[in-house]
């Protein structure tokens, strides 16, 4: 079915961070990214951690250069709606060709389980505070030079803001978040770090897939 509000890409220049107040285990459940675009500031929530004390996140960063994310690099502040297909400017964890490009030479004899084990091996897992002290470096370059950010997910319905910046495909069947699956529709936060230098952030939860079928659901 795919996000219900739809999704896109808000463009624009960082104005504000901070994280979540922590619970009582001290654990961040967002932090909080705020772009300057037309029309005002976009809170941007950038998942951390899912509120259930089994369930675990992971992330990635991943060096990119302008060409390899397409041409969303292009535009100019505001949020643009993007379909769910490959050459919207989308972003699909497993198949955007920037990331899986990463995954490196498959055998052919037993290509899915490789593809699977190469993949889970390239994501970092740890706590919330973890996966925050990877990203907020890259926020504060992107910030301190004033160069774009670039956050995927799926708009708020009230106010202006992005959630669902994380991956947004491969919940359980029996996931309550299952109806959500889809391809060509994760969340993610891309900061520029030069004219033509960029990095990506990504993050899942360890529920969620690292190989997906054609409708987003665990393969």
């Amino acid at each position: 079915m795919g996000l219900s509000n739809g999704y896109g890409v808000l463009v624009g220049t960082i104005n504000d961070y901070y994280r979540d107040d922590p619970d009582e285990y001290g654990r961040y459940f967002h932090g909080n990214l705020f772009l300057t675009a037309p029309g005002g500031s976009y809170h941007c929530a950038i998942d951390v951690d899912s509120h259930q004390s089994n369930t675990g996140v992971e992330w990635r960063t991943v060096p990119l250069e302008a060409q390899e994310i397409g041409s969303v690099t292009g535009l100019g502040p505001g949020y643009y709606p993007l379909t769910s297909t490959p050459d919207s400017g989308a972003i699909d964890y497993i198949r955007s060709p920037a990331f899986r490009a990463r995954l490196g030479c498959l055998l052919i004899l037993s290509i899915i389980l490789r593809q699977q084990f190469e993949a889970a091996s390239l994501w970092k897992r740890g706590t919330s505070v973890d996966a925050l002290q990877d990203l907020e470096p890259l926020i504060t370059g992107t910030r301190n030079a004033n160069l774009h950010a670039l956050v995927f997910g799926e708009p708020f319905t009230n106010g202006l803001g992005m959630h669902n910046v994380h991956q947004n495909q491969g919940d359980p069947v029996s996931s309550a978040w299952s109806v959500e699956n889809g391809i060509w529709q994760d969340g993610c936060t891309i900061l520029q770090q030069s004219a033509n230098a960029y990095v990506a952030f990504m993050n899942k939860f360890t529920t969620q897939a690292y190989w997906t079928d054609d409708q987003g659901h665990p393969a």
